[in-house]
């Protein structure tokens, strides 16, 4: 199949709500990627509504707004959605009196904690396993989902996000949490109700919580095909990729004919009489990882 050329869409102002993937997306590690900053402050000096989204269950929301805050995009938490908050709002809308057990890292487990989710490692009174990425999986936490889902079945089974490993530079990576997930699955036949990360349209309904918006008015970017675009489709959103990150111009087939094609993200509001931004110099070297 022909790829067209690269056209900068004419219509895109007319959205009111812009969604954005981060890594690949904004930024690649620690840099800001050209463009990014002039787009998300140009949207904004519009009026238009703009999210952050990432599948990492292991960083609280804060802390993608401070990284996007130093690398010169001011960004309130209220504008991110990790796969740690849609984790709680599912659970507020869905199971707000369920006794859970995290099988995760320190990140998520505190902010159930203090969303007032009562913790336990007790399988008689588990409502909800929840299987993330979680460099202290043993056996132990297995037993007890399996008790918890098999011998006593009264839990269900959810996820943070479905991805099969967590790449690192250099070409490396880590089991992620759908490795949790598959390990579960096999052995109490229990199959995992929900994922809240990318593409699954769950982190979108969170995302757009309280704004009172159509599917219609919102545009989803990213540079991902199987995540960030898989998820607006099936959601009845548009999206438009960035040739930025993993995906490139020969990756896309006819399943994403109606997908708007980016060469980078400037391109999203190019002939849009925008402000002019000076760069940012600060970038925070701490941050690293997925999303």
């Amino acid at each position: 199949m022909v790829v067209p050329a690269i056209q900068p869409p004419a219509d895109v102002m007319t959205y009111e709500v812009y969604i954005f993937d981060l890594d690949g997306t904004i930024y690649l590690g620690d840099e800001l990627l050209p463009g990014a900053r002039d787009t998300v402050l140009g949207l904004r000096e519009a009026g238009k509504t703009v999210r952050f989204l990432s599948n990492n269950p292991t960083k609280a929301p804060e802390t993608y707004a401070a990284k996007l805050t130093n690398l010169g995009i001011p960004t309130p938490v209220e504008q991110i959605t990790t796969t740690i908050h849609t984790t709680l709002w599912w659970l507020k809308t869905h199971y707000p009196f369920a006794t859970v057990f995290p099988i995760a890292e320190a990140p998520l487990c505190q902010a159930l904690s203090e969303a007032g989710f009562r913790l336990s490692r007790d399988p008689s009174e588990i409502d909800v396993v929840i299987a993330s990425y979680d460099r202290g999986f043993d056996y132990q936490k297995l037993q007890i989902a399996f008790d918890a889902l098999w011998f006593h079945k009264r839990a269900i089974l959810i996820q943070t996000n479905p991805d099969r490993f967590c790449p690192f530079p250099g070409g490396r990576g880590e089991p992620d949490c759908a490795a949790v997930t598959a390990a579960i699955e096999a052995c109490t036949q229990v199959r995992c109700s929900a994922s809240m990360g990318k593409p699954s349209p769950i982190i979108l309904q969170a995302a757009l919580a309280g704004l009172e918006v159509s599917i219609e008015d919102c545009l989803m970017v990213g540079d991902r095909l199987a995540t960030d675009i898989r998820m607006a489709l099936d959601a009845g959103m548009d999206a438009a990729v960035v040739f930025t990150g993993e995906t490139q111009p020969s990756d896309l087939t006819e399943a994403y004919n109606s997908v708007r094609q980016l060469d980078k993200i400037i391109d999203l509001i190019s002939g849009f009489d925008r402000p002019s931004f000076s760069p940012s110099a600060k970038v925070d070297s701490d941050y690293m990882g997925t999303e």
